[in-house]
Protein backbone atom coordinates (compact mmCIF):
# COMPACT_ATOMS: atom_id res chain seq x y z
CA UNK A 1 0.00 0.00 0.00
CA UNK A 2 2.59 2.26 1.08
CA UNK A 3 4.23 2.23 -2.82
CA UNK A 4 0.65 3.49 -4.15
CA UNK A 5 0.37 6.23 -1.86
CA UNK A 6 3.65 7.30 -2.83
CA UNK A 7 2.58 7.10 -6.20
CA UNK A 8 -0.76 9.29 -5.65
CA UNK A 9 2.24 11.45 -3.72
CA UNK A 10 -0.39 11.56 -0.81
CA UNK A 11 2.06 14.17 1.02
CA UNK A 12 1.58 16.68 -1.46
CA UNK A 13 -2.11 17.04 -0.91
CA UNK A 14 -1.44 19.77 1.54
CA UNK A 15 -1.09 22.09 -1.42
CA UNK A 16 -4.95 21.05 -1.85
CA UNK A 17 -5.90 22.74 1.32
CA UNK A 18 -5.74 26.42 -0.82
CA UNK A 19 -9.15 25.08 -1.75
CA UNK A 20 -10.38 26.14 2.22
CA UNK A 21 -8.89 29.37 1.50
CA UNK A 22 -12.28 31.21 0.82
CA UNK A 23 -14.23 29.35 3.14
CA UNK A 24 -11.66 30.62 6.07
CA UNK A 25 -11.58 34.11 5.27
CA UNK A 26 -15.46 34.52 4.53
CA UNK A 27 -15.68 33.73 8.27
CA UNK A 28 -18.01 30.71 7.40
CA UNK A 29 -15.76 28.01 9.03
CA UNK A 30 -18.33 27.06 10.73
CA UNK A 31 -20.71 26.70 8.03
CA UNK A 32 -21.31 22.83 8.07
CA UNK A 33 -22.68 23.04 4.39
CA UNK A 34 -19.70 25.15 3.11
CA UNK A 35 -17.65 22.89 4.87
CA UNK A 36 -18.52 19.85 3.54
CA UNK A 37 -18.41 21.21 -0.23
CA UNK A 38 -15.06 22.41 0.72
CA UNK A 39 -14.18 18.79 1.70
CA UNK A 40 -15.54 17.78 -1.53
CA UNK A 41 -13.08 20.39 -3.45
CA UNK A 42 -10.27 19.19 -1.57
CA UNK A 43 -11.14 14.86 -2.14
CA UNK A 44 -12.09 16.25 -5.69
CA UNK A 45 -8.84 18.43 -6.45
CA UNK A 46 -6.80 15.73 -4.42
CA UNK A 47 -7.47 13.26 -7.30
CA UNK A 48 -7.32 15.22 -10.03
CA UNK A 49 -3.69 16.13 -8.84
CA UNK A 50 -2.92 12.66 -8.16
CA UNK A 51 -3.41 11.82 -12.04
CA UNK A 52 -0.85 14.47 -13.33
CA UNK A 53 1.42 13.32 -10.66
CA UNK A 54 1.19 9.79 -11.94
CA UNK A 55 1.15 11.16 -15.70
CA UNK A 56 4.38 13.35 -15.18
CA UNK A 57 6.25 10.35 -13.31
CA UNK A 58 5.23 7.87 -16.17
CA UNK A 59 6.32 10.61 -18.98
CA UNK A 60 9.56 11.24 -16.74
CA UNK A 61 10.80 7.43 -15.91
CA UNK A 62 13.86 7.67 -17.07
CA UNK A 63 15.00 10.91 -16.10
CA UNK A 64 13.96 10.52 -12.99
CA UNK A 65 16.44 7.20 -12.60
CA UNK A 66 19.27 9.40 -13.23
CA UNK A 67 18.09 12.19 -10.29
CA UNK A 68 19.30 11.80 -6.72
CA UNK A 69 15.85 11.52 -5.08
CA UNK A 70 13.24 11.02 -8.04
CA UNK A 71 14.98 7.43 -8.63
CA UNK A 72 12.79 6.33 -5.41
CA UNK A 73 9.49 6.85 -6.51
CA UNK A 74 7.63 4.12 -7.58
CA UNK A 75 7.91 3.99 -11.20
CA UNK A 76 11.18 5.02 -11.56
CA UNK A 77 12.48 2.45 -8.96
CA UNK A 78 9.96 -0.62 -10.68
CA UNK A 79 8.06 -1.00 -7.71
CA UNK A 80 5.18 -0.04 -9.23
CA UNK A 81 4.81 -1.65 -13.09
CA UNK A 82 3.87 0.50 -15.95
CA UNK A 83 0.66 -1.26 -16.52
CA UNK A 84 -0.58 -1.15 -12.80
CA UNK A 85 -0.18 2.65 -12.79
CA UNK A 86 -2.11 3.37 -15.54
CA UNK A 87 -4.92 1.31 -14.26
CA UNK A 88 -4.56 3.31 -11.19
CA UNK A 89 -4.08 6.64 -14.22
CA UNK A 90 -7.61 5.73 -15.64
CA UNK A 91 -9.36 4.18 -12.53
CA UNK A 92 -8.66 7.94 -11.02
CA UNK A 93 -10.07 9.78 -13.91
CA UNK A 94 -13.37 7.78 -13.73
CA UNK A 95 -13.54 8.37 -9.81
CA UNK A 96 -12.94 12.16 -9.94
CA UNK A 97 -15.54 12.60 -13.01
CA UNK A 98 -18.03 10.34 -10.86
CA UNK A 99 -17.71 12.09 -8.02
CA UNK A 100 -18.46 15.67 -9.81
CA UNK A 101 -21.29 14.34 -10.73
CA UNK A 102 -21.95 13.00 -7.45
CA UNK A 103 -21.26 16.23 -5.89
CA UNK A 104 -23.61 17.99 -8.01
CA UNK A 105 -26.57 15.50 -7.26
CA UNK A 106 -25.74 15.54 -3.65
CA UNK A 107 -25.47 19.25 -2.70
CA UNK A 108 -28.62 19.79 -5.93
CA UNK A 109 -26.55 22.78 -7.09
CA UNK A 110 -24.80 23.24 -11.33
CA UNK A 111 -21.25 23.00 -10.77
CA UNK A 112 -20.27 23.59 -14.63
CA UNK A 113 -17.89 26.71 -13.05
CA UNK A 114 -16.30 23.84 -10.64
CA UNK A 115 -15.96 21.17 -13.44
CA UNK A 116 -14.64 23.77 -15.78
CA UNK A 117 -11.75 24.44 -12.71
CA UNK A 118 -10.83 21.17 -12.49
CA UNK A 119 -10.78 20.39 -16.16
CA UNK A 120 -8.26 23.35 -17.03
CA UNK A 121 -6.28 22.23 -14.06
CA UNK A 122 -5.73 19.25 -16.02
CA UNK A 123 -5.37 20.13 -19.16
CA UNK A 124 -2.69 22.55 -18.10
CA UNK A 125 -0.97 20.19 -16.60
CA UNK A 126 -0.90 17.86 -19.67
CA UNK A 127 0.67 20.67 -21.83
CA UNK A 128 3.12 20.87 -18.45
CA UNK A 129 4.39 17.62 -18.93
CA UNK A 130 4.84 17.16 -22.15
CA UNK A 131 6.07 20.27 -23.47
CA UNK A 132 5.55 23.54 -21.34
CA UNK A 133 7.69 22.03 -18.22
CA UNK A 134 11.02 22.44 -20.44
CA UNK A 135 10.32 26.26 -21.24
CA UNK A 136 11.99 28.16 -18.46
CA UNK A 137 9.71 30.84 -16.66
CA UNK A 138 6.50 29.79 -17.92
CA UNK A 139 7.26 26.22 -15.88
CA UNK A 140 7.17 28.11 -12.63
CA UNK A 141 4.19 30.29 -14.02
CA UNK A 142 2.36 26.99 -14.63
CA UNK A 143 2.70 25.80 -11.33
CA UNK A 144 2.24 28.94 -9.46
CA UNK A 145 -0.90 29.27 -11.65
CA UNK A 146 -2.01 25.70 -10.19
CA UNK A 147 -2.44 26.92 -6.57
CA UNK A 148 -4.53 30.04 -7.93
CA UNK A 149 -7.02 27.19 -9.63
CA UNK A 150 -6.90 25.54 -6.24
CA UNK A 151 -8.44 28.64 -4.59
CA UNK A 152 -10.63 29.72 -7.38
CA UNK A 153 -12.23 26.17 -7.14
CA UNK A 154 -12.79 26.20 -3.75
CA UNK A 155 -14.49 29.99 -4.09
CA UNK A 156 -16.59 28.27 -6.58
CA UNK A 157 -17.98 25.58 -5.14
CA UNK A 158 -18.84 27.48 -2.31
CA UNK A 159 -20.10 30.71 -4.31
CA UNK A 160 -17.88 32.92 -1.79
CA UNK A 161 -16.29 36.00 -3.85
CA UNK A 162 -12.55 35.98 -4.05
CA UNK A 163 -10.47 38.93 -3.34
CA UNK A 164 -8.28 40.33 -6.26
CA UNK A 165 -5.39 40.20 -3.84
CA UNK A 166 -6.06 36.99 -2.37
CA UNK A 167 -5.90 36.19 -6.13
CA UNK A 168 -2.80 37.85 -6.78
CA UNK A 169 -0.72 36.71 -3.03
CA UNK A 170 -1.65 32.96 -3.93
CA UNK A 171 0.25 33.58 -7.53
CA UNK A 172 3.42 35.15 -6.16
CA UNK A 173 3.49 32.62 -3.01
CA UNK A 174 3.50 29.04 -5.25
CA UNK A 175 5.44 31.46 -7.52
CA UNK A 176 8.36 31.58 -4.44
CA UNK A 177 7.87 27.82 -3.62
CA UNK A 178 8.50 27.22 -7.59
CA UNK A 179 12.01 29.28 -7.56
CA UNK A 180 12.94 28.01 -4.23
CA UNK A 181 12.15 24.26 -5.69
CA UNK A 182 14.20 25.15 -8.59
CA UNK A 183 16.95 27.03 -6.75
CA UNK A 184 17.32 23.63 -4.85
CA UNK A 185 17.46 21.85 -8.19
CA UNK A 186 19.91 23.47 -9.25
CA UNK A 187 22.29 23.35 -6.38
CA UNK A 188 21.31 19.47 -6.62
CA UNK A 189 22.90 19.60 -10.25
CA UNK A 190 26.18 21.13 -9.10
CA UNK A 191 26.66 17.23 -8.08
CA UNK A 192 24.89 15.10 -9.86
CA UNK A 193 24.23 16.85 -13.21
CA UNK A 194 21.17 18.54 -14.42
CA UNK A 195 18.02 16.37 -14.55
CA UNK A 196 15.73 19.05 -15.97
CA UNK A 197 15.85 20.74 -18.95
CA UNK A 198 14.37 24.11 -17.73
CA UNK A 199 16.94 24.53 -15.54
CA UNK A 200 19.31 25.45 -18.96
CA UNK A 201 17.09 28.80 -18.29
CA UNK A 202 18.12 29.39 -14.48
CA UNK A 203 21.36 30.08 -12.51
CA UNK A 204 21.73 30.67 -8.99
CA UNK A 205 22.18 33.85 -9.58
CA UNK A 206 18.88 34.78 -11.14
CA UNK A 207 16.61 32.16 -8.59
CA UNK A 208 18.04 34.24 -5.79
CA UNK A 209 17.08 37.88 -7.65
CA UNK A 210 13.42 36.04 -8.55
CA UNK A 211 13.27 34.94 -4.74
CA UNK A 212 13.50 37.75 -3.31
CA UNK A 213 11.16 39.82 -5.73
CA UNK A 214 8.68 37.48 -5.16
CA UNK A 215 8.82 37.51 -1.74
CA UNK A 216 8.80 41.22 -1.72
CA UNK A 217 5.97 40.66 -4.12
CA UNK A 218 3.90 38.15 -1.58
CA UNK A 219 3.89 40.70 1.41
CA UNK A 220 3.36 43.42 -0.24
CA UNK A 221 0.66 41.67 -1.56
CA UNK A 222 -0.20 40.33 1.71
CA UNK A 223 -0.27 43.65 3.59
CA UNK A 224 -3.11 45.40 0.80
CA UNK A 225 -4.76 42.36 1.32
CA UNK A 226 -5.01 43.44 5.25
CA UNK A 227 -5.61 47.09 4.56
CA UNK A 228 -8.36 46.62 1.90
CA UNK A 229 -11.73 48.21 2.92
CA UNK A 230 -13.73 44.77 2.34
CA UNK A 231 -10.71 42.71 5.08
CA UNK A 232 -11.36 45.91 6.79
CA UNK A 233 -14.89 45.71 7.22
CA UNK A 234 -15.35 42.04 7.27
CA UNK A 235 -12.57 41.63 10.26
CA UNK A 236 -11.24 43.80 13.47
CA UNK A 237 -8.27 46.31 11.65
CA UNK A 238 -6.17 44.83 13.95
CA UNK A 239 -5.76 42.15 10.98
CA UNK A 240 -3.08 44.40 9.73
CA UNK A 241 -0.46 42.87 12.81
CA UNK A 242 -0.93 39.29 11.04
CA UNK A 243 1.79 41.04 8.69
CA UNK A 244 4.45 40.02 11.30
CA UNK A 245 3.29 36.48 11.48
CA UNK A 246 3.85 36.45 7.34
CA UNK A 247 7.48 38.18 7.24
CA UNK A 248 8.91 36.26 9.40
CA UNK A 249 7.79 32.86 7.77
CA UNK A 250 8.97 34.39 4.38
CA UNK A 251 12.45 35.22 6.30
CA UNK A 252 12.54 32.02 7.24
CA UNK A 253 11.99 30.31 3.82
CA UNK A 254 14.76 32.45 3.13
CA UNK A 255 17.39 31.20 5.41
CA UNK A 256 16.41 27.42 4.54
CA UNK A 257 16.52 28.69 1.56
CA UNK A 258 20.04 30.83 0.93
CA UNK A 259 21.78 29.55 3.90
CA UNK A 260 20.90 25.37 4.12
CA UNK A 261 20.13 25.32 0.84
CA UNK A 262 16.93 22.93 1.73
CA UNK A 263 14.32 24.03 -0.86
CA UNK A 264 14.22 21.58 -3.23
CA UNK A 265 10.53 20.21 -2.11
CA UNK A 266 9.10 23.07 -0.43
CA UNK A 267 6.61 20.30 1.26
CA UNK A 268 9.09 18.96 3.06
CA UNK A 269 9.93 21.86 4.64
CA UNK A 270 6.34 22.70 5.96
CA UNK A 271 6.05 19.03 7.59
CA UNK A 272 10.07 19.14 8.73
CA UNK A 273 10.49 22.74 9.82
CA UNK A 274 9.42 23.86 13.49
CA UNK A 275 9.49 27.30 12.78
CA UNK A 276 7.28 27.72 10.17
CA UNK A 277 4.80 25.41 11.54
CA UNK A 278 4.57 27.62 14.56
CA UNK A 279 4.45 30.41 12.72
CA UNK A 280 1.30 29.28 10.80
CA UNK A 281 -0.38 27.68 13.93
CA UNK A 282 0.05 30.95 15.66
CA UNK A 283 -1.35 33.13 12.04
CA UNK A 284 -4.17 30.90 11.43
CA UNK A 285 -5.02 31.49 15.52
CA UNK A 286 -4.65 34.93 15.17
CA UNK A 287 -6.93 35.04 11.92
CA UNK A 288 -9.49 32.75 13.74
CA UNK A 289 -9.82 35.45 16.89
CA UNK A 290 -9.98 37.72 14.29
CA UNK A 291 -13.01 36.26 12.68
CA UNK A 292 -14.56 35.22 15.17
CA UNK A 293 -13.74 36.92 18.43
CA UNK A 294 -13.52 40.83 16.44
CA UNK A 295 -15.63 42.33 19.04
Amino acid sequence: MKKYLKLLRVEQWVKNLFVFVPLFFSGNIKNFDLLTKSIFAFIIFSMAASVVYILNDYNDIEADKKHPEKRRRPLASGAVSKSKAISIFVGLIIADIALVFFAQTYFQENLWKFAIIIGSYFIMNLAYTFRLKHVPIVDISIIATGFVLRVLAGGSITGISISQWAILLTFVLALVLAIGKRRGELINAQVSGKTRRALDGYNVQFADIALSISITLAIICYLMFTLSPEVQAKFHSRVFYTVLFVVFAFLRYLQQTLVYNRTESPTKILYRDRYIQITLILWVAAFLIQIYFKK
